[in-house]
């Protein structure tokens, strides 16, 4: 295993984009965050650069603003590059699968490593998800 992996698997550093949410997965995803369910126990640390990130969070259906800006920012990714689709919107665009302005889900515009659904999903979720995206990886 390669020392990108090692340090991959020990502290996974991700980073948040939104693509058109609600912003109820946003919610969720920083209570994630926050003491009460203690994610920094796995190493997971939110960074403000996906080119310091390891894993690519991305939350809401993509729209076709943020299509082109999602794609760039899958580019700037360090590899390996992990992406996770966070939310029913994220994972097949939920209450707006016929939306004009959607470009569609993430898995059509970047490659998806792992899908959390749900609407919003809870934080437990959230941390399942990441955990079997590191048990994936090793």
């Amino acid at each position: 295993m390669s020392l990108k992996l090692k340090a991959l698997c020990k502290s996974p550093w991700i980073f948040h984009v939104n693509t058109g949410a609600c912003n109820n997965c946003d919610i969720e995803l920083v209570d994630a965050l926050t003491p009460r369910f203690d994610v920094e126990r796995f190493g997971i640390l939110l960074v403000g650069s996906i080119r310091h990130a390891d894993a690519l969070v991305v939350t809401g259906g993509v729209t076709r603003q943020a299509a082109p800006r999602l794609k760039r920012l899958y580019e700037q990714a360090p590899k390996p590059r992990l992406v996770i689709a966070c939310g029913s919107c994220a994972c097949s665009k939920g209450i707006f699968h016929d939306g004009y302005h959607m470009a569609g889900p993430v898995d059509q515009i970047v490659p998806v490593d792992i899908y959390i659904p749900g609407c919003p999903p809870k934080p437990e979720a959230i941390i399942d998800g990441v955990v079997k995206l590191l048990k994936k990886v090793a």
